[in-house]
């Protein structure tokens, strides 16, 4: 096991960020870490990089301690919080963070694999924000980690950016590399993850691959132009969700046929009727917003 919450709970004085969490970390996985603000992502990563000690349970970073300098030397860390001189060049940053490293990787092929070659040699403090945001993810790849945390990682960068740094993890999970990825772009951790975990309110609720967690939160979404009020589409049976786009209503639902029925019948004049298949955005406001239904939601994907 590459790392491991094992019963974990963390307070800070009365505020508890995360209660009872178990979470393990295989070799060649992305895992994608979800959850709304205040859910306790923050709280998980800083104990697996072991800059903060559980209340109660176990942390284990490949087997050991992660705090021993030894288990810290086999990751590699990409946090939003990070600050880097803005005097020194791109391949001077590499460079310096590749010598904390028993075997980096070369530092060209690090500045290659974050797109940076073009702007190898221009200081930190003259790129744009998306440039900054793939220095990071250099100096985090820079020492060939065994374990990748990536926290927001493509914040700033444009489209086409982003797409290459989405190849950059497949190759990087494709060699073997355990990554933890936070990140409030949905579509991405949908493209990258193998596993996704949701928290929420310190809890994990949601455990599986992202079309098991898409299917067992809400399987089809109907969207519609309806003169029915929002309150008699939430009173209908299989009805999870409803909310207004303009004109357009959008329903999240398990039963898609029994809720059309219904919305043919209550309104004659219903039209732009469009039934598909819900995202992961959508089964992550589900499983967000319901707390009766978190229980159900939670062994959707099985426990893993």
């Amino acid at each position: 096991m590459i790392a491991q919450l094992a019963g974990v709970t963390k307070k800070y004085g009365q505020v508890t960020a995360l209660n009872d969490v178990g979470l393990a970390l295989e070799g060649g996985r992305v895992t994608a870490l979800l959850g709304p603000n205040g859910a306790g992502k923050t709280t998980a990563v800083k104990l697996l990089l072991g800059l903060t000690r559980p209340s109660s349970g176990t942390v284990r970073l490949f087997g050991g301690d992660p705090s021993e300098p030894w288990n810290r030397r086999r990751t590699g860390v990409m946090l939003q919080i990070a600050k880097v001189p803005e005097t020194l060049t791109v391949r001077e940053h590499v460079h310096l963070f590749s010598s904390y490293y028993p075997a980096p990787m070369p530092v060209d092929a690090a500045i290659a694999a974050a797109g940076l070659t073009d702007v190898a040699d221009r200081r930190f403090g003259a790129l744009s924000g998306g440039q900054r945001q793939r220095v990071q993810f250099a100096l985090a790849i820079c020492g060939n980690p065994d374990l990748l945390f990536l926290d927001e990682p493509t914040t700033g960068m444009d489209v086409q950016s982003r797409r290459g740094f989405w190849q950059q993890v497949r190759a990087l999970a494709s060699a073997g590399r355990s990554i933890l990825l936070t990140t409030h772009y949905l579509e991405e951790a949908d493209a990258l993850a193998d596993r996704v975990v949701l928290l929420r309110g310190g809890r994990i609720v949601a455990d599986g691959t992202a079309a098991e967690i898409k299917s067992g939160a809400a399987s089809r979404r109907v969207r519609c132009v309806t003169l029915l009020s929002e309150t008699e589409i939430r009173s209908m049976p299989g009805v999870r969700s409803v909310r207004r786009d303009g004109v357009i209503t959008e329903i999240l639902t398990a039963e898609a046929e029994r809720v059309t029925r219904d919305l043919l019948m209550r309104d004659a004049s219903l039209s732009g009727l469009e039934v598909s298949g819900a995202g992961l955005e959508e089964a992550f406001l589900t499983l967000t917003a319901a707390p009766a239904r978190e229980q159900e939601l939670a062994t959707a994907g099985g426990a893993r």
